[in-house]
């Protein structure tokens, strides 16, 4: 498999002013793949440590935080000198008492010496009370795999390179392979383990059995971690997200849960959801003026889940529903169109909103801000090429170029530019 985010390990190793280099993201996205195959190939040495396994060193850090006693310690148990040329990879550092405050004296008392930690990001910021070594650590966030990166994996490198080549007279050649390729990354989505068993041949049911282990996991985060007071809610919460995204407006309402809903009564768990990264909230902004974030709307938002393939499996779509486009799959088609842009977008863009008008005629599905940009993109799970709301928002900001994306091919307007749902990759350049 290849990770576009292993250009930024890269990147971290050659920085002169290098700092410890903390790996965030939801469980299973790949960050221990991510974090051997980089030490695989940019490094001769290295030691790897898993808290979680490692009963005896999860104590290490306990005594104090003498660096030269720590490096003695993790050089006995694995039989190997460490030097400033070994890479430490620290897995699951939520699990050593005091793991992630030792990272700040790595910083300070060992510049020179390579760190990598990793943890789920719901165990980091559950990390005991450890002070987090603020500004002493750099940090990645990894995220399910990317539609190309489902393709680099899937064999199909050369129609990955086309599309990020941005290959639109060569593309309608290879329109029909595409879309259906897209359609088998809504069910397959973007978990590493659910991806390598569809390109290793291991068919669609394994597909969703491995999906359904993933998602009993993190539901059994929930009550192993989560207030038990507030597990229920986070449940009903989590629960709720296709159906929320499936109505007309798909602004999150808290009344949908349960008659009477309030905020206050959902809002610990919306964020404890976001805090373990399972689930993207996309805040409404009123204004399509930089920058977006002074236009904010903290009340009404959209939510979206960590990865298309996991959204259909919890609604337990069959496959045939999304490969064929059937009539099961039409009723949750705009919904999952909109999840897989979102997780497309979250790795291209500086800020992502939506917007809609005061007075509700009109939404935004999108508004990105990207570089010195404002991009309102529009999402269209066919052909349907009206875009009544994104016209009449370009022509009260002017200045912008709106992207639409559909199944229609490329095409370039005064206005605004029909980008094909495919290469969503590609809209925001």
């Amino acid at each position: 498999m290849e990770r576009d985010v292993m250009q930024q390990l890269y990147a971290w190793k050659e920085r002169p002013n290098r700092k410890p280099l903390i790996i965030r993201g939801a469980r299973q996205v790949g960050k221990t793949w991510l974090m051997m195959a980089f030490a695989r190939q940019a490094y001769e040495k290295w030691v790897y440590v898993n808290f979680e396994e490692e009963e005896v060193l999860r104590h290490v850090f306990e005594q104090d935080f003498d660096i030269p006693r720590i490096l003695e310690a993790l050089s006995l148990r694995f039989h190997t000198e460490i030097d400033r040329h070994t890479l430490l990879l620290f897995d699951e550092i939520q699990a050593a008492p005091r793991g992630i405050t030792s990272l700040k004296y790595f910083c300070e008392k060992a510049p020179t010496q390579p760190v990598i930690a990793a943890g789920s990001l719901l165990g980091l910021s559950m990390h005991g009370g450890d002070s987090f070594p603020v500004g002493k650590v750099d940090f990645l966030s990894l995220q399910p795999m990317t539609f190309m990166e489902f393709l680099h994996a899937a064999g199909q490198g050369r129609l990955a390179k086309l599309i990020t080549d941005a290959g639109w007279g060569a593309m309608v050649y290879v329109k029909d392979r595409l879309i259906q390729l897209l359609r088998t990354y809504y069910y397959v989505g973007g978990m590493p383990e659910a991806v390598k068993a569809y390109c290793d041949g291991l068919g669609y049911e394994e597909v969703r059995r491995i999906q359904a282990n993933i998602l009993m996991t993190y539901e059994n985060d929930f009550s192993k971690h989560a207030p038990a007071s507030e597990v229920p809610r986070i449940k009903m919460v989590w629960h709720s997200i296709t159906s929320q995204l499936s109505k007309e407006n798909r602004k999150y309402i808290y009344g949908v849960l349960r008659q009477g809903a309030r905020a206050r009564e959902f809002e610990v768990a919306v964020e404890w959801l976001q805090d373990a990264g399972l689930v993207y909230k996309v805040n409404r902004t009123k204004s399509g003026e930089m920058p977006l974030s002074a236009f904010e709307d903290f009340g009404s938002f959209k939510l979206f889940m960590l990865d298309v393939g996991l959204m259909c499996a919890m609604n337990k779509i069959p496959s045939d529903a999304i490969l064929l486009g059937n009539d099961i799959f039409s009723t949750y088609r705009g919904a999952m169109t909109e999840q897989y842009v979102c997780q497309q977008l979250m790795r291209e863009a500086d800020f992502i909103y939506y917007w809609s008008a005061d007075n509700s005629r009109g939404e935004i599905d999108f508004l990105i801000q990207k570089d010195n940009r404002i991009i309102p993109i529009e999402v269209k799970a066919e052909e349907n090429l009206k875009a009544k709301s994104l016209s009449a928002f370009v022509a009260r900001y002017p200045s912008l170029h709106a992207v639409r994306l559909s199944m229609s091919d490329y095409r370039e307007q005064d206005w605004m530019t029909n980008v094909p749902l495919y290469a969503a990759c590609v809209a925001l350049r």
